[in-house]
């Protein structure tokens, strides 16, 4: 089991931060981040996230119109925002993520399965998204994921071949503490929790 101060940077101590220091995230930090999220697991390993890190002025600009007033002064002052998307197609890539059954494309391909394949890719790609975060902060970065924005237009901007759907944003950065809110409760395991 990992110790206890390695839960606390992951999950328990972690918060959403909502604003950032002036302070780079590197390209190395960056792959780090995948680097660790692509080993989480997804159903017949389909790994259908993708990710946009927006950090240029020109890609700010073209993100600005989608975001919700609360969420656009933030997201603009954040060193990187990355983009949580999922590919509507991904299955194209089975033969390679899934060498040991050659069948498995045929799950997911076809018109008949188009639904049944847009599901997965938005259950798996939001799992990879919350190993996305996960990653971030066990590399030592903050995290501030949101979804008040319109998927549409920032589809439209950054996926206009409309192949890949935007999930989620998240800003990552380094987090300033001194702007944090309250943490608030969380369910109790009998909230939660049930046996049969």
């Amino acid at each position: 089991m990992i110790d206890s101060q390695s839960l606390d940077l992951i999950l328990r101590g972690a918060r959403t931060h909502n604003v950032f220091q002036d302070k780079p995230v590197s390209d190395a930090q960056l792959r780090q981040i995948h680097e660790i999220m692509k080993w989480g697991p997804t159903s017949t390993n389909c790994q259908p996230a993708r990710i946009v890190f927006v950090r240029t002025q020109e890609g700010k600009d073209k993100l600005r119109p989608a975001l919700s007033p609360g969420n656009t002064d933030k997201t603009m002052a954040a060193p990187i925002t990355a983009i949580i998307a999922y590919d509507s197609q991904f299955y194209e890539h089975m033969p390679r993520v899934f060498p040991h059954n050659p069948a498995a494309q045929s799950l997911y391909s076809g018109e008949d399965k188009k639904e049944h394949a847009l599901r997965t890719a938005f259950r798996n790609g939001s799992l990879q998204g919350a190993y996305f975060i996960v990653a971030v902060r066990a590399l030592g970065l903050d995290a501030g994921a949101m979804s008040g924005f319109n998927n549409a237009l920032v589809d439209q901007a950054f996926f206009p071949d409309g192949r890949f759907k935007s999930n989620f944003l998240c800003n990552i950065g380094y987090g300033d503490h001194s702007k944090l809110f309250n943490q608030n409760p969380r369910l109790d395991f009998e909230d939660v929790c049930s046996f049969a």
